[in-house]
């Protein structure tokens, strides 16, 4: 499992995906609102989504776990 954090904190204003979907390296998980900009998590590995700890509107902290993935293997 691969856990996906956030690298600043925001609100999460758009969630781009659901649990279980399939993701490549570079797919939009979750967008964050921060001072009126947006800030796209991006996925640094391939696989499904496990879990999903956030929800729209909802308060991100840098460092927080958004999501969890399970990786591919190759």
């Amino acid at each position: 499992m691969t856990e996906i954090k956030a690298s600043m904190s925001g609100t999460a204003w758009k969630l781009m995906v659901q649990q279980g979907d399939q993701v490549e390296v570079g797919d939009e998980l979750i967008i964050l609102e921060s001072m009126k900009m947006e800030i796209p998590i991006e996925t640094e590995v391939e696989g499904r989504i496990n879990a999903i700890y956030k929800n729209e509107g909802d308060f991100v902290n840098e460092g927080e776990t958004i999501a969890e993935i399970e990786t591919c293997q190759k």
